[in-house]
């Protein structure tokens, strides 16, 4: 079985993977706030919990199952309520509490890291536009009467996580570090938490408003 693409069409496709990864979303929000709350640790174990995430949607394109969510009114529908009202969670704990996105020193226990996991995880996997996005992304590298296709969809949503970590990782760091210099300032660390929660807020408003096609 023969699972990797041919040389032109890895090539593009990492190009056009380079340019999502710098594209702001919510992935890209939730870990970098966690950087800025807990630390780097937090961070990185954020994005791993969205990485899980895109290894679940690239199975399910592989096995069908996004194509009959998204072929289903009902289960598109639910799909948008319960990830819009997740983003929307994180943003009233930001402006209520304020705690996760106010820089601290934490403990960085196991619990800690596998909530942020866990955090990261279910913004990416209850993101319709992810499923969209990686229903119509993938096969455009992979012909549909390639015998070897399911392997090839399967190695480029792998693929697709280790092009993006090398991007993800210099964000981690450089929010670190600019959570050190917030705390000499809780003015605009506030300011930070409205930020950052209008951010998810935006998403979203843009998830219930994302259509099937």
């Amino acid at each position: 079985m023969n699972f990797i693409p041919e040389t032109t069409i890895l090539l593009q496709f990492i190009a056009a993977t380079i340019v999502l990864a710098i594209t702001p979303g919510p992935d890209m929000t939730l870990f970098v706030s966690r950087t800025l709350s807990q630390g780097r640790v937090a961070g990185f174990a954020t994005a791993m919990g969205t990485y899980c995430g895109v290894v679940v949607h690239t199975t399910l394109v592989v096995v069908g199952i996004s194509a009959l969510i998204v072929a289903s009114p009902q289960a598109f529908l639910a799909l948008k309520i319960f990830g819009a009202g997740y983003l929307l969670y994180l943003a009233w704990q930001a402006i209520r509490h304020g705690s996760a996105f106010s820089p601290k020193t934490t403990s960085g226990g196991d619990r800690s890291l596998l909530r942020n996991w866990a955090n990261g995880f279910w913004v990416n996997l209850l993101n319709p536009k992810v499923i969209l996005f990686y229903m119509t992304f993938l096969p455009l590298f992979v012909s549909a009467h390639d015998p070897d296709a399911p392997a090839k969809l399967l190695f480029l949503g792998l693929l697709s996580i280790a092009v993006s970590i090398p991007i993800t990782a210099p964000m981690i760091f450089a929010a670190d570090r600019f959570a050190a210099m917030m705390k000499k300032s809780p003015r605009v660390t506030r300011i930070v938490d409205y930020l950052l929660a209008g951010l998810f807020s935006a998403f979203a408003i843009k998830i219930l408003s994302a259509q099937a096609k």
